[in-house]
């Protein structure tokens, strides 16, 4: 195997990389940047959990999440309270601003993975599906 033309690392920055310019396109008319979206995703989800929670379902590191929910609550998509069962910590909850950009969040998502998967099978979409999935869980492994 030719390593400059082909692996499996860069594979998957290729496709990380033009997925966060589809996004980012989409999203910037809502001052919503393409590192920024998964986080009211995942508060869409799971509203109301504490940031640490959030970073550890999104397996991102703290301190780029604290940066990220800084410029969505500047932009007014969310707000963090004081947990009352730990005081060093904060829920975070999306606000209406948020809530009505959900859609348009889902559909330029929607969008992305169409647009990759077009002209794959239905068994071929599950099957990329499975083995990304399975080397997640050998990435987790590696660490």
């Amino acid at each position: 195997m030719n390593t400059n033309q082909s692996s499996f690392g860069r594979q998957i920055s290729i496709l990380h990389r033009y997925c966060q310019s589809f996004i980012s396109k989409r999203l910037e008319m809502y001052n919503i940047g393409s590192g920024q979206y998964i986080y009211l995703l995942a508060l869409y989800r799971n509203d109301g959990i504490n940031q640490e929670e959030l970073s550890a379902y999104l397996k991102i590191d703290k301190a780029t999440t604290a940066k990220a929910l800084k410029k969505l609550i500047e932009a007014g998509y969310i707000h963090r309270v004081k947990d009352s069962g730990d005081k060093r910590a904060y829920k975070v909850f999306l606000t209406a601003k948020a809530t009505a950009v959900i859609p348009v969040i889902q559909e330029a998502v929607k969008s992305w993975e169409n647009g990759i998967g077009s002209g794959l099978t239905e068994e071929e979409r599950q099957l990329i599906e499975e083995l990304l999935h399975k080397m997640a869980l050998n990435a987790c492994q590696l660490k």
